[in-house]
């Protein structure tokens, strides 16, 4: 009897792993999974007092801006949708590393969590759901590094903090008048630079004798690529940058190479207007060439990221010797 009883505890363990944890351990999980439902029924059930989405949840708020069509200022927020899968593939490529580390209780960790308590209470009051939803972000660091300690929490400051680009931030908007205007004036110099007569009237380019005319309307104003581009270059930065200081530099990158690729889209359709006219400039191409000019944003990123991790020495080395074995031994 005893041995049965000793074979079945052996195919629990192997099968379950139940049987494996210490008392403390369950306790401390079954902890953990009360406060994780705490944390989701505080903000489904009163993480939203804004009037003009019909619940009380921040996540049904958040979401329904995520399945909103492009605002007055041309953001689209759709990307929210992949936000979350990326930040677990984060947590998943440095699962080793976070089980491997040495675990505590940190006592800083309680006033995070407190702070992100306080945060969620002062967006409840003033019907900020963004910065309730921002609380929640720090109160998913608070608890690891309460329960856990330092060594953990430091590596899940990426994978927290990328759930920013959830968060819609909708007040962006205002930055596009400005950037419409930008791209512009850009545009239009540009354009008289290559042999194209316009001049700028407003947000509107026309051509000198009538061969074009278009305006840069507010979903041309590239914050909506801009904001694409950042949240893309932040996780490429940082699964292929080795360095803190390589993966800031990269992430910077975005903000140029995002407004570029705009100014190149505007100027483009430009052309294809002088030379074809505005309808197919202003509909197929005008449809299309976000995409185009998006990848080849990305294909820079991705260039700028590949000379960040080149370790130009050795390539001197190599091609030194290169060049020293042809001069000794020419063909």
């Amino acid at each position: 009897m005893a041995h049965g009883t000793a074979e079945k505890s052996l195919v629990l363990s192997e099968r379950w792993r139940l049987a494996a944890l210490e008392r403390e351990q369950v306790i401390q999980l079954g902890f953990m999974a009360v406060i994780i439902g705490f944390v989701f029924s505080l903000f489904h059930l009163l993480g939203n007092t804004v009037a003009d989405v019909n619940s009380q949840s921040a996540f049904v708020w958040m979401v329904s801006r995520w399945n909103d069509s492009i605002s007055y200022g041309g953001v689209d927020w759709s990307f929210g949708w992949v936000i979350p899968p990326i930040c677990l593939l984060a947590v998943w490529f440095r699962r080793r590393e976070l089980l491997s580390a040495p675990k505590a209780i940190n006592q800083w960790g309680l006033a995070v969590i407190v702070l992100a308590l306080l945060v969620h209470w002062l967006g409840a009051k003033m019907q900020q759901t963004r910065l309730s939803l921002a609380s929640l972000i720090l109160l998913l660091w608070g608890l690891p590094l309460y329960f856990f300690g330092w060594q953990m929490a430091k590596m899940l400051i990426f994978p927290c903090a990328y759930l920013i680009f959830c968060i819609p931030l909708t007040f962006l908007d205002t930055l596009s008048f400005p950037l419409r205007m930008f791209v512009t004036h850009v545009a239009t110099a540009m354009l008289n630079i290559i042999g194209i007569e316009a001049h700028q009237s407003g947000s509107a380019i026309i051509g000198v004798g009538g061969g074009f005319s278009f305006d840069v309307a507010d979903p041309c104003s590239g914050l909506r690529s801009l904001l694409a581009m950042t949240a893309l270059t932040a996780i490429y930065a940082y699964f292929t940058q080795k360095t803190l200081l390589k993966k800031w530099v990269l992430f910077l990158t975005c903000i140029p190479l995002a407004i570029a690729g705009n100014i190149a889209r505007v100027i483009t359709v430009a052309l294809v207007a002088a030379a074809l006219g505005d309808k197919v400039a202003l509909g197929l191409y005008h449809d299309y060439s976000t995409y185009i000019l998006f990848s080849v944003a990305v294909v820079f990123m991705i260039g700028i990221g590949v000379l960040l991790n080149t370790d130009f020495v050795r390539v001197g080395r190599r091609l030194k010797a290169w060049l020293t074995q042809r001069v000794e031994h020419p063909a």
